[in-house]
């Protein structure tokens, strides 16, 4: 059990809930908090001064005061009307995810929303219930105001969710698992969609899955250095440390480690060559780049999880409510157009060696790494395949952050688009996958070809790791059965697992 107080959720916790369903309960501090917000609406219920959100409109009708029998429809009309999301729907992790730091958010106590109500979104997530949102429509100030009326149109039995898989009606899926529809006091529906949740949900996730990768990155890299018998001379702490950025100071010390013992290395120690091309020279500065792009993505999540983010704010102590920006999604959206590009520059440079690998003028290997060149053509179009994912990252990577766009009749003049950034960074991240997959899946048929000779113990591994799923390429067969084969072992953890057990952990970003 997981207990939020909007202050202390960790990108470890969220993943747990998102992906492990992990239950969540407001901790006694959380509900404190929650009253004390809540108190101070109450006491603004009769107030004749304009309170926006409570007794005013929204956006450009902030001006248009609203009398206290119609708050209760204000609150209604503004999630009916802002549920305007288009699009597939966002995947279950990422619903769930936002769902929770939304419920994070509220209990901080800022919003003055009430406490049955928070607890009903965190019953949704107990209970196997997450609303179905569309994943387009949100600019991403203030807030992901669509995206997130998706998810309070179920509290209401209105909408559509999921449950068991099945896609149903708001109030089918509430009456399905014993619960009620809330009707949304005043404040509430503002409270429930005006924060950047969906940016930060798909962002968090898309870090923690960066984070992972870098790990089989880095062993991909190794590995492609061994069947090209590379040196490991360039990963020298000594050249880190007088340039001691701490990716590269980890990305050097995991290459040494997962190259260590190699007897393929050994064979060619006292050879003519004196150094080699950047992919494999530059590894560590340019993964360790993408590592500290990565941790620096992951110190502003873990900040905005734990952030109020609705307007206007409540402060308990002093009894104000003060309308501010804390619903612009800037910090995300400049880290998730950050991030884009540092996994982006990841599926580049692997490509490259892919290339290397593959071509015979470069590697000393057999022509596209087959025995039989001509009647087969070996893995010549797993460079195809990457080539094209490397480019349609350099589109996406294009940041997402530089194109406002106004919005509410010109009151919403500069919006952030984090959510589209951080849309396109999930989407990067899956093309690098695959990309380095076909790293993993082009290097072990160049450790082939070195046989008897054998790599490092930790890239010993990672070929084992691989060759239990895709055997060795003894002629022409479809190579994309193998690259989602060593695709499912990447995703799953297995080669970084085994590598892991053979040398001990690698170095992370965080």
């Amino acid at each position: 059990m997981i207990s939020i107080d909007g202050n202390s959720l960790t990108l470890g916790e969220v993943v747990q809930v998102a992906r492990g369903r992990e239950k969540v309960e407001i901790s006694p501090a959380g509900r404190r908090q929650v009253a004390a917000s809540r108190a101070i609406v109450e006491k603004l219920l009769d107030s004749t001064t304009p309170v926006y959100g409570i007794s005013t409109g929204f956006g450009d009708l902030s001006q248009i005061w609203i009398s206290p029998p119609e708050r209760e429809a204000l609150q209604r009309n503004l999630i009916l009307s802002h549920a305007a999301g288009v699009g597939e729907c966002l995947p279950e992790d990422v619903v769930r995810a936002a769902m929770l730091m939304r419920a994070n958010s509220l209990v901080k106590g800022y919003s003055g929303i009430r406490p049955a109500t928070v607890e009903m979104l965190l019953e949704l997530l107990g209970r196997g219930v997450y609303p179905a949102v569309p994943c387009k429509g949100s600019v991403g100030a203030s807030g992901d105001l669509s995206p997130l009326s998706h998810i309070a149109l179920v509290l209401m039995g209105e909408g559509k969710a999921f449950i068991d898989g099945r896609l149903v009606k708001g109030s089918e899926a509430l009456a399905a698992v014993g619960l009620e529809p809330v009707a949304f006091a005043a404040k509430e529906g503002l409270a429930l969609i005006n924060g950047t949740q969906i940016m930060t949900a798909v962002g968090a996730l898309a870090v923690y899955d960066a984070a992972a990768l870098m790990k089989s990155a880095d062993i991909a890299a190794a590995m492609s250095l061994e069947a090209l018998r590379g040196t490991r001379a360039a990963y020298d702490e000594r050249i880190s440390r007088i340039r001691p950025h701490p990716g590269q100071i980890a990305t050097s010390a995991n290459l040494l480690k997962l190259t260590a013992d190699s007897r393929i290395m050994e064979s060619h120690e006292h050879c003519g060559k004196v150094q080699d091309a950047y992919s494999l020279r530059c590894a560590p500065q340019v993964h360790g780049a993408s590592k500290d792009a990565v941790r620096r993505a992951l110190e502003t999540i873990e900040i905005e999880m734990n952030a109020a983010t609705d307007n206007p704010l409540i402060f308990p102590d002093t009894g104000e409510v003060i309308s501010g920006g804390n619903f612009h999604g800037q910090p995300v959206a400049l880290v998730m157009d950050y991030l884009k590009t540092a996994l982006a520059e990841i599926g580049s440079i692997s490509e490259r060696r892919v290339n290397r690998m593959l071509d015979a003028h470069l590697s000393d290997l057999p022509p596209f790494l087959t025995a039989y060149p001509g009647v087969d053509s070996g893995l010549m179009i797993t460079q195809y395949t990457a080539a094209a994912l490397v480019s349609e990252n350099k589109v996406l990577a294009h940041p997402a952050c530089v194109d406002s766009i106004p919005t509410s009749a010109n009151q919403e003049d500069h919006v952030s688009m984090g959510t589209i950034a951080a849309r396109q960074a999930r989407e990067i991240l899956e093309n690098v996958r695959h990309v380095i997959a076909i790293e993993m899946l082009v290097a072990a048929q160049g450790l082939d070809f070195l046989k008897p000779l054998e790599p490092g113990t930790g890239v010993r591994a990672a070929h084992q790791a691989i060759r239990s799923a895709v055997p060795h390429l003894e002629e022409d067969r479809v190579p994309a059965e193998d690259i989602a084969s060593v695709y499912g072992l990447l995703v799953g953890g297995e080669i970084v697992n085994q590598v892991e057990a053979a040398i001990g952990a690698l170095q992370t970003p965080g």
